[in-house]
């Protein structure tokens, strides 16, 4: 292949990476193209660990008789059976060995027996030649548990690659390397900015929503919740139990909020603080909050079902919704910010919650939020008036009415 080409094809995979391509159309583009400067390529692939609470890893196949490239991860609770075909991968072997390429011949013209569960596969399917490359990072370029990105190259031509094949393959892997490792740290940083910030408070960090003091006033449904007798079991079990319980009740929580268009902003111990963006339809915003209330009550009843039969301790989740104004922005020192929302409507939905524990209600609403609800005010029954601290003026509390709920 001509050096023109090579350098040809190296700068379409840095303007790629630039133009924030997605690691699949990266590998599917960079595999057309080659083919038809000549390199008999039959199927690609590229792998990386990456930095996820759920996956431990994705991966991305080409192959020439399909039309668009294959998309794989595995789960970090499946790391036990992932590790299995790890250890028997060409990958593995490479890294054992501080190598950095595998080439072995497949189908007929293979001079040993496979060493690799995947080339036995591969020539069933009509694989002549194969070759493996593991691009370690540096140590300052390792995010997580990427440390290195795996490719691989096949081929079904009865001649397999030619020497010009593989040495124009190593000339391009560190550059696809690099990108592929450019474009993993882009999706690394969202899913880092959503999971610990919140899905919208995490989108406007990176959009630049950085600035110390820069808030925007909203008007939102603010959700706080907590555990029933928290303490209680803290004191009263295990303490390698407390976190799984903890997750537990979390997600049946936070999976509710998300799925009617909450927006979680933090934990606080076994508190959860949300809301809901009102977006100019403040009775809609009212009714997804309270759809959420009833999917939480019927997630945390299902999981008290499971976990009383697995002889865990169990409890269940108070809940006030208040409608407000707030400052939604970013709170904190010159070296350490809060993306959060503040106000007084923040502080009164705090002196709900603690409401529920004294008038034994898991639900309580506030009459703003009863005032502005619209058709979802007939769900709602008074509870009385009551004071509350640190408010000025005594409020009407409500909670969800069991025969219309």
């Amino acid at each position: 292949m001509r050096s023109e080409t090579l350098l040809d094809l190296n700068q379409w995979i840095a303007s790629a990476s630039l133009e924030g391509m997605t690691e699949g159309a990266l590998l599917q583009g960079l595999a057309e193209r080659l083919t038809a400067a000549g390199l008999p390529l039959w199927r690609v692939s590229a792998a990386s660990d990456t930095l996820h609470p759920v996956l431990g890893g994705r991966g991305f196949t080409w192959h020439s008789a399909k039309e668009s490239v294959h998309e794989g991860s595995y789960v970090r609770s499946d790391l036990k059976a992932s590790e299995e075909v790890w250890l028997r991968s060409p990958f593995h072997y490479l890294l054992e060995r501080n190598e950095k390429r595998l080439r072995r011949r497949c189908g007929e013209r293979r001079n040993e027996p496979a060493d690799f569960p995947i080339l036995e596969e591969l020539s069933a399917q009509g694989c002549t030649d194969y070759v493996a490359y593991a691009t370690q990072l540096g140590q300052n370029a390792v995010i997580g548990e990427m440390d290195c990105i795996y490719s691989s190259w096949a081929t079904d031509r009865a001649d397999g690659f030619t020497d010009d094949d593989i040495a124009m393959l190593d000339r391009l892997i560190p550059v696809l390397a690099a990108s592929l490792r450019s474009i993993s740290l882009g999706r690394i940083l969202e899913t880092l900015v959503d999971t610990y910030l919140g899905r919208d408070a995490g989108q406007r960090v990176l959009r630049g929503s950085i600035g110390r003091g820069v808030a925007e006033k909203i008007k939102a449904v603010l959700w706080f919740s907590d555990l029933r007798g928290f303490t209680g079991i803290v004191d009263s079990v295990e303490p390698e139990l407390v976190i799984p319980l903890l997750n537990d009740y979390a997600e049946a929580i936070v999976t509710s909020i998300h799925d009617h268009g909450g927006q979680v902003l933090k934990f606080i111990g076994d508190g959860v603080f949300a809301f809901f963006p009102v977006d100019g339809d403040i009775p809609a915003a009212c009714r997804r909050s309270l759809d959420a209330a009833k999917a939480m009550r019927e997630r945390v009843d299902a999981l008290n079902l499971r976990r009383t039969a697995e002889g865990q301790p169990v409890s269940d989740a108070y809940l006030a919704l208040h409608v407000g104004a707030v400052f939604y922005g970013n709170v904190g020192g010159v070296d350490r910010l809060d993306f959060t929302v503040v106000g007084p409507a923040v502080n009164e939905a705090s002196r709900i919650s603690a409401m529920c524990r004294s008038l034994e209600q898991n639900v309580i609403l506030s009459s703003s939020f009863a005032k502005l609800a619209g058709e979802s005010r007939d769900q709602l029954v008074s509870l009385g008036r009551y004071a509350l601290r640190g408010v000025a003026r005594p409020q009407e509390l409500f909670t969800i009415d069991p025969e219309r709920g």
